[in-house]
């Protein structure tokens, strides 16, 4: 999945990714940056990333550079 950063909070972890094929939102909980080879978003960064859920909740998670998925 594709998306851009709406927000990120460095201090707490926190963000929304909005996502390219249906603009809907996706969040970045604490900890999701774990394992990616971000130490930090900007708002506007394009990302590639794997969905998942926790009821229905969206979360973002391995995050990868966008368009080209390095």
């Amino acid at each position: 999945m594709q998306g851009v950063v709406k927000v990120y909070d460095p201090e707490t972890g926190v963000g929304v990714i909005v996502r390219d094929d249906d603009g809907s939102e996706v969040l970045l909980g604490p900890g999701s940056l774990d394992g990616s080879m971000f130490l930090m978003l900007r708002q506007g960064q394009r990302v590639i990333f794997d969905m998942h859920r926790e009821g229905d909740v969206a979360y973002a998670r391995a995050l990868r550079f966008g368009s080209d998925g390095y």
